[in-house]
């Protein structure tokens, strides 16, 4: 077997396993690498808090990283917590002669508010850790910290963004979670550039305990993996949103990510899979159910775990459709990613409903309205009206968009399991049926075609 490349990570222990070298390990495992390690410090903690730190001599320190630098092969490396002045004087002479790209995450304050660097080591960050960095990556308050000023807008991140260059790292990604908006946007400043938001969406949890950990291992990782800085920070956002989104609570506190996250997903996947081939199957054969199926042929889809995108769902290559004889004929296989139209209209409505998994597209014909209704599903509307005029019908961008706005904007948006419009000019209205998993679909579609089909009793 090839070898793998290694991520050194020079940071603190953390006992109740979410943060520190623990984090980093995890991460660096996931994403494919082999992990190796210089403790700085020893903590006593949990998800709720600090309550002791040990620091190893300075000398203990400096032996670990003469152990590892003189056997193993670095490829990439990240610090994290040093602590004191003393320590980071130790690791800094191995710093200056490296050869591999370095991520300093400048970690001062634990989630839980614990304070995790002495107050003389601030300036030694500085003196010794910053000029070695191929990238710094302080959140709102370490950047505050070091660069010495406020910063409540996008141009104070600007502005601290270039005093932070100014202290020699080649990059600086300073981190927005902290700063309240819609979405979470990092930017990504370089030497003679204006900085670059890199966006990604904000996910709603208590569980972030070790999250910058996570993000400069994953970084850290993805350099040594040969990625520019660029697209390493992508990659690192995308592991880390995604284990944020299969986050769990643990303990009383913040809970940390979900670093297995990604291994989950993807041993998920086989079981969607034959998940969808078993429901295309029963939908075939389900007495009634052609009439439901729209001129412009219909696919069902079901979201993987912790879905983001049209490549989590998977769909039939070819759709289902009816002949006029009535037979219904599932066309293709199922596939992630068949349907971008499908795939990425359940994306938008797990956005505002996690618990949705499937979702079909139905005619919206005679009587389905009312049979909607008899059925007792709540029905959501999108309006045409508000469309901005950069939404275009390619690429799933109306479907995605319609779905989305139509269920964050209703009175009850968890209940909505039925998203329609009026259709328009070359566009059928449809009805897009939402289900939390394909038991609860087919009774869905048996209630509609009851209702459909007898006036009097469902």
């Amino acid at each position: 077997m090839e070898a793998l490349p290694c991520v050194l990570t020079i940071a603190g222990s953390d006992s109740g396993g979410g943060a520190g070298i623990q984090a980093d390990l995890k991460t660096i495992t996931m994403l494919g690498a082999y992990g190796a390690s210089v403790i700085t410090a020893l903590t006593a903690q949990n998800t709720q808090g600090v309550s002791a730190i040990h620091a190893p001599s300075p000398k203990f320190v400096s032996l670990q990283m003469k152990a590892v630098v003189d056997d193993i092969k670095v490829h990439a490396a990240k610090t994290g917590m040093l602590f004191s002045a003393s320590i980071i004087k130790a690791v800094a002479p191995f710093l200056e002669d490296k050869d591999f790209p370095l991520v300093v995450d400048p970690v001062s304050v634990a989630t839980s508010g614990a304070k995790l660097l002495k107050d003389d080591a601030v300036q030694a960050m500085v003196d010794h850790v910053f000029p070695h960095a191929d990238l710094l990556t302080p959140n709102i308050p370490e950047a505050e910290l070091f660069a010495e000023m406020r910063i409540a807008t996008q141009d104070d991140v600007a502005v601290a963004a270039e005093k932070l260059l100014k202290l020699g790292p080649k990059a600086v990604l300073i981190k927005g979670g902290h700063m309240e908006s819609v979405t979470s946007t990092d930017w990504l400043a370089q030497e003679g550039y204006k900085p670059i938001p890199l966006i990604q969406q904000r996910v709603d949890t208590k569980n972030s305990h070790g999250t910058g950990c996570t993000l400069s291992a994953a970084i850290a990782t993805g350099l040594a993996h040969g990625l520019d800085v660029v697209h390493a920070v992508r990659q690192a956002q995308g592991y880390l949103n995604l284990a944020l989104r299969a986050g769990f609570d643990l303990g009383a506190g913040s809970g940390p990510p979900n670093h297995l996250a990604p291994m989950i997903q993807e041993k998920a996947k086989k079981g969607v899979l034959q998940r969808l081939d078993r429901a295309g199957r029963r939908l075939a054969a389900m007495s009634g159910f052609s009439t439901l199926v729209p001129e412009v042929r219909m696919n069902l889809a079901i979201a993987a775990p912790f879905a983001n995108s049209e490549q989590d769902v998977a769909a039939f290559t070819g759709g289902i459709i009816s002949t006029r004889s009535g037979d219904v004929s599932i066309a293709g296989y199922p596939q992630f990613g068949a349907s971008v139209q499908v795939g990425k209209g359940l994306v938008a409505a797990r956005r505002v409903n996690p618990r949705v998994s499937c979702m079909i597209n139905l005619r919206q014909g005679e009587g389905m309205l009312e049979a909607l209704e008899r059925a007792g599903v709540v029905v959501a509307w999108g309006d045409e009206g508000n469309r901005p005029p950069y939404i275009t019908n390619k690429d799933g961008v109306w479907e995605e968009w319609l779905v989305y706005e139509a269920m964050k904007n209703h009175p009850a948006p968890e209940a909505v399991r039925a998203v329609c419009d009026k259709g328009g000019p070359g566009r059928e209205p449809l009805v897009r049926l939402l289900a939390e998993d394909c038991s609860d679909l087919m009774t869905r579609l048996c209630a509609l075609i009851d209702c459909s089909e007898n006036r009097t009793v469902c």
